[in-house]
Order: C-alpha cells, then structure tokens, then sequence
C-alpha cells in the first residue's frame, strides 16, 4: 500500500474542508510548497494535491502551486480539481503532474475523458466521489443518479486502472474510513488499483486499509490535527 498524503488548495494556501463544505474552511499553512517539503523530507514519495478553487469553478486555477511543488520536489504528483477540457490536461501535465484525476469530467463530459484514457493510459485516475454510494460532482456540491458500482464497471472496461474513492459523508470528520464500502469495491473488482480517501484517522484505520488490499491510501485532515505522524505514515508506505 502506497500512503498519499494530500494538500488542498484555496486561494494559493493548503486548506482542508469538512465534509466537502467550501463554508467549514481551515487554513493550515499558507505555503503548500513547505508541506510538501515536508512529506518528502519523512521519507514519502507521493502526493495528492487538490485545487479546490479550481473545482468550483469548472477550470484550474492554482497551477503555479502544481509547477512550485514539481519543480522543488520529487514527489509524484496526482492533480484534480477544475480539469475540464484538453487545454486544462495539458496545463497540468506541462507543470509537472505525474497523473491527472478526473471526477466530474468523467461524468458531464464522458467523450473528452475516453479520449483522455486512450491518449494517457494509467496517467488518467478516476475520482468516484460518492455520497450513499452515489457519484457526486463538481467539488461535490451536487449528487448525481449514477450509481458507485455501475460507474465503476463502465470505466474499468474503457481501460481505467486506478480510482481514487472519496466517501464524502467521512471526509474530513476523523472517524474513520470506510472500510466497509472500499471491502466490497475490491471483493467486486479485484483487480482496480484502489485508492481509498476519507475519513482515515488512526493507525488501526490504516491497518485495515492494508488488510483489504487496497493500492493506496490518501490522509489529509489527521496530518494537519496531529492524529497520524508522518513517523507512522511511512511505516505503511510501501513502494
């Protein structure tokens, strides 16, 4: 298992929302550069940086935070938020991103993120952000009707080999990930490269990760409270 800590963006400065609520908004550093630094320097090699600004207004917005971490670290970069269109990918890609997540696109726009699967291969994840297994969408702030399972399947037959599964009733609580649902993803589609996000809080929350086989395991909130240190972080990240 791969551990994946995130940093959230808005307004430049690494954030983290409570349950996908742009109004239950901390700050936790103003420079993302120095956080990330900081994961590198414990001995992590990945990232999973959001631009929050960017999904809510439909196109990326803090790429030069993207260019700044790439530039200045080797950390393997995963970028989402607000990566709509062709010239959105690209921004990305030429600032340094090793894989692009596309959650919304994958839903409103499905030929563009074909097309992305096919032109990128496995620099393409898909992000299933679901509230009572349902898919939401732009930075969640509207539940679609497609069900987590039956999005799952279409995608894994277009080709797409990593998803990232946020349950966005868990994000950013501290009480735990869900476990549950991301046992019956992998019963169901074993062969997925499962990236569990949401709600992991304790050493006990990765133990059980790793027990379900999950590929990777995003933390965000418990770094920035204090519950997770970066010590026992990389004790469960395995290359």
């Amino acid at each position: 298992m791969i551990i994946v800590p995130a940093i959230d963006l808005i307004d430049g400065k690494a954030v983290r929302l409570t349950k996908g609520d742009y109004n239950q908004k901390k700050v936790y550093n103003e420079n993302p550069l120095e956080v990330a630094r900081e994961f590198e320097n414990a001995g992590l090699t990945h990232l999973h940086l959001v631009d929050l600004d960017g999904a809510k207004s439909g196109h990326i917005v803090n790429h030069k935070v993207l260019e700044e971490i790439t530039t200045n670290t080797s950390l393997k970069v995963d970028f989402g938020g607000g990566v709509k269109t062709n010239e959105d990918i690209d921004l990305a890609f030429k600032c340094g991103a090793s894989q692009i997540t596309g959650g919304s696109v994958a839903v409103k726009n499905r030929e563009v993120f074909e097309d992305w699967i096919q032109q990128y291969g496995n620099k393409i994840i898909l992000g299933a952000d679901v509230k009572n297994r349902m898919i939401a969408v732009n930075g969640w702030l509207e539940t679609s009707d497609l069900h987590l399972f039956a999005f799952l399947d279409e995608y894994l037959s277009k080709g797409i080999e990593y998803v990232i599964c946020t349950d966005i009733s868990k994000d950013g609580l501290l009480q735990g990930s869900s476990n549950e649902l991301y046992s019956e993803i992998m019963e169901e589609f074993p062969n997925i490269k499962l990236i569990a996000s949401g709600g992991v809080t304790s050493e006990d929350d990765l133990k059980r990760l790793q027990d379900i086989n999950v590929y990777g395991a995003i933390v965000g909130k418990a770094i920035y409270e204090g519950r997770l240190s970066l010590e026992t972080l990389v004790k469960y990240h395995k290359v």
